[in-house]
Formats: C-alpha cells, sequence, structure tokens
C-alpha cells in the first residue's frame, strides 16, 4: 500500500500483527488507528465545522482583502510578545511546510487529480475556522511566569468552557503530533528529497545520517532565542521562501501552458467522478484532499492559534483576520499552484510517489529544477520545523510549567534526526493519526464557543480601529 493512500477495508478492522518486526508492527498499528480516526465520520465533522462557521460568522472570507492589507500594517502597540506579521509568519512557518509539495503529492498518489480540488475546497471554507481558532486563542490567552502570553486551544477549552481534562488531553496530542506532522515528516521529506538528487547505488544511510544531523543542529540554534528569536527569523525566512518557490512554479506553467485549461478541467472532473483513482473510489479522492487538506493548512487542528496568542493585537478579531489569511496563502494558493504543477507535467500519472513525483515535475526545468525544488523544500521543512517547536513547547508549557521546555527541546533535536532515518510509511502513519486527535478537542471548542465568536466578530468588525 502507497504511503498516505486510503485505507482498506481490511486494515480499519483488523490490529496490527504482533509477529512482524517492532518498526513494522508500529507503522501497521499507525496504519490501523489513522484509518479507523480519520473516517467517514471525522471529515464529516471537519468539512461540517469549516461550513458552519462560515455561514455562522456571515462568510468570514468576504473580509480577505482587508485582512491581507492589515497583515502588512506597521506595527501597532498593543499587548503581546511579537507583531501580528511575526505570529501570522510563525503560523506561516509551520503550515507552509512538506505538506505544501510532498503533502499534495501525497493527496494526489491516494486520491489522483480530484483530491487537489478538495483540498482546495477545505483551505477555502477552512479560513472561517482559522479566524475562529485565532479569535478564541487571543480572548483566552494568559501570561506566563516569564510574563510572555500563551495561549491556544487548551486554554481555551480551560477557561472557556471549563474543561480542563480536555485542554490537557489537547495539549498531550499537540506534543505527539509535533513530533509527527511539525518534526519527522519535514526532516524525512528533506531526506528523500536530497536522495533524488543522487545517482542509484549511493549509499543511503551516510546521506541519511548528515541530513539528520544538519536540520538538527541548524534548528537547535534557532530555539535557544525562544518565541521573539523565531519570529524574527521566520519574518524574513517566510516571504522569501514563498516567493521563490511560486516563481519556480510560474516558470513550469509557463512552460506547459497550454496545458492548464485541461489540468483544471481534470481536476474538477476527478474530483466528483474518482476515476482516475485506483478502483474508482471517489470516497478515496474526497478523503485525500480533506485529509491533506488539514495536514497542509491545519485549519480546524488548533496548531496556528497558539502562534496568534503571541501577537500584539488591539481585540481578539483583528489577529484572527490576520491569522485567517495564513490559510488563503498556504492552501488556496501554493497547494493549488503545486498541484497544477503536477497534472500539467503528468507527473501525477507518471508511477513516482510523494517528493519522487515533485522531483519529477520540476525536473521539467533543465538541469536546475530539482536543485530549486530541494532547495525550496529545504526552507519550507526548516521553517516548519521552527514553528512546530513553538507550538510543541507552549503545549509543554502547559502541561508541566516552564522546567519541562529544555528537555522538550533536546527531545526535539533527537526526533529530526531520527525522522531522517525512519520508513516514510510509519512518518506519515503517526502523523496522521496524531492530527486527527488534535483536531477532535479543537472542534469541539469551536462549535461550543461558536456564538461567543459570532458576537465578538460582529462587534469589532464593525468598529475601523480593527483596521488600524
Amino acid at each position: 500500500m502507497r504511503a498516505g493512500g486510503a485505507r482498506g477495508s481490511l486494515r480499519a478492522v483488523n490490529p496490527p500483527a504482533a509477529t512482524l518486526p517492532l518498526v513494522d508492527q508500529l507503522n501497521t498499528f499507525f496504519e490501523w488507528t489513522s484509518g479507523i480516526l480519520w473516517g467517514p465520520w471525522l471529515l464529516v465533522l471537519l468539512v461540517g465545522t469549516h461550513l458552519y462557521l462560515t455561514f455562522r460568522l456571515g462568510v468570514i472570507q468576504r473580509w480577505l482583502w482587508p485582512a491581507i492589507k492589515l497583515t502588512f500594517k506597521p506595527e501597532r502597540k498593543a499587548e503581546g510578545d511579537v507583531s501580528p506579521f511575526g505570529a501570522l509568519s510563525t503560523a506561516l512557518a509551520a503550515t507552509v511546510g512538506a505538506g505544501n509539495i510532498v503533502g499534495v503529492a501525497v493527496a494526489v498518489t491516494a486520491g489522483g487529480p480530484g483530491a487537489i480540488f478538495w483540498m482546495w475546497i477545505t483551505g477555502v471554507f477552512g479560513i472561517a475556522t482559522k479566524y475562529a481558532e485565532a479569535l478564541l486563542a487571543v480572548q483566552f490567552r494568559v501570561k506566563n511566569e516569564r510574563g510572555e502570553m500563551s495561549g491556544g486551544p487548551m486554554y481555551v477549552l480551560e477557561r472557556g468552557l471549563n474543561m480542563k481534562w480536555l485542554g490537557v488531553l489537547f495539549a498531550l496530542f499537540t506534543v505527539v503530533a509535533a513530533f509527527g506532522i511539525g518534526n519527522m515528516f519535514q526532516a524525512k521529506a528533506v531526506t528523500a528529497s536530497v536522495l533524488d538528487l543522487f545517482p542509484d547505488g549511493t549509499s543511503e544511510m551516510p546521506i541519511r545520517i548528515t541530513c539528520g544531523l544538519v536540520m538538527a543542529a541548524a534548528t537547535g540554534l534557532v530555539l535557544i532565542g525562544g518565541i521573539k528569536w523565531i519570529a524574527r527569523f521566520c519574518e524574513v525566512l517566510v516571504p522569501f521562501m514563498i516567493v521563490a518557490y511560486l516563481l519556480g512554479c510560474a516558470v513550469i506553467l509557463a512552460m506547459f501552458w497550454d496545458k492548464i485549461p485541461g489540468a483544471f478541467a481534470l481536476i474538477i472532473t476527478d474530483a466528483f467522478t474518482g476515476k482516475a483513482v485506483a478502483g474508482g473510489a471517489l470516497g478515496a479522492v474526497l478523503a485525500a484532499g480533506v485529509k491533506r487538506g488539514l495536514f497542509s493548512n491545519e485549519s480546524g487542528l488548533g496548531s496556528a492559534p497558539i502562534a496568534a496568542a503571541a501577537a500584539r493585537a488591539k481585540n481578539p478579531t483583528q489577529q484572527a483576520l490576520v491569522s485567517m489569511t495564513g490559510t488563503f496563502w498556504d492552501t488556496v494558493v501554493i497547494c493549488l499552484v503545486t498541484g497544477l504543477v503536477l497534472v500539467v507535467t503528468g507527473a501525477w500519472n507518471s508511477g513516482q510517489e510523494g517528493a519522487a513525483m515533485t522531483n519529477y515535475a520540476f525536473g521539467q526545468i533543465p538541469n536546475i529544477g530539482a536543485p530549486v525544488l530541494t532547495l525550496g523544500l529545504i526552507t519550507f521543512v526548516f521553517s516548519t520545523l521552527i514553528g512546530w517547536s513553538y507550538y510543541g513547547e507552549k503545549a509543554m508549557e502547559y502541561l508541566g510549567g516552564l522546567k519541562l521546555i529544555p528537555v522538550y527541546r533536546w527531545l526535539w533535536v533527537l526526533a529530526i534526526f531520527l525522522g531522517a532515518t525512519f520508513p516514510s510509511s510509519l512518518v506519515i502513519n503517526f502523523s496522521d493519526s496524531a492530527n486527527a486527535l488534535m483536531a477532535i478537542p479543537n472542534l469541539i471548542s469551536l462549535l461550543l464557543l461558536s456564538g461567543l465568536i459570532a458576537r465578538e466578530s460582529k462587534e469589532w468588525l464593525s468598529k475601523p480601529e480593527t483596521f488600524e
């Protein structure tokens, strides 16, 4: 079975076999749990929340352009640790990662070109969910012992719903998920892309070890300075890496401009027929698109609001507007462009999977395509390692205080090295399971507090100071 693919019915009901080697047992177990957690019920809950909040908030997406302009306003005087752009950059650093390059390819492998459409739809409606998450995070944030802001769904569940037990569960799931989606998957993606630059027969392990050591050391250096270092680093790196990657995609699309209309037609048609998927399973198209959409933009996951809580904002709605632009850039723009590149170049039907599929597409740019992609993936992944480390730190702080942070950082750096050497399918299945466990309590808080979100939005969206 292909990594990240739709789970068959046998996988969904049979527990892992105890006779397999340990790594295979773990992989089978997480594939099994992921198949259960990512059943139709969670897809309905996730997409249903996106749709419900979109209409409960009067289609908040219509405020997207003012929100984008607000992102680039001069830094304002308000309570918080970092600028609104710094908080957005940190969140984008965490979300714009391997999910945008490799994750789209994984979705296409599992669900065909139609999965790109459902990733895009998940992003469009997920804008409302990202807005709601950030609003609640700022509304219920607290100051820690250092005088720094701490927030996120765990504080929302505790202070907004008096459900600390569920806040503790969310924090636990976040710590676990951070090591999957934000750490090992990212390290694995870079390693796979680097390996593709070497000829067949090259010994893999020295390359894997080298990649793991370099990424681990570089990440550790940035983590020393905490959120202020992280935000400043991301403010510089994130805009550069997004623009550079989109320019590379633009070159490919210009080379295959005549195939763009046909690519759109294939993506839309396959989204509703599933004919491009092995077995013609329409459910596989939908599941792959929604799952990878969440993996890409994290709307509903509850991670990005942890960064939003640190922002200097005059009111919760102001930062919520800034935060929701992240989903637009991440999925509505970057993932769509990546998907188009995979289709117009024929990479989706090349027999390649994951990073190899995207490498095939960029290989259409003679001589420099593959190296450019690898460089782009390295910057995307490095930013994600930095951004998600902050999420995990804040979750760990909620569980046991600041004293646990140094231990957490050492474990984080070690996990990067391990991620570069573990089997790809194990990392993906582990990440999928952890993502689902994070999303469930977060979605519960969003639905139960949707009335508060609507009232706050109605009050502050009518005031000019929100957009200053």
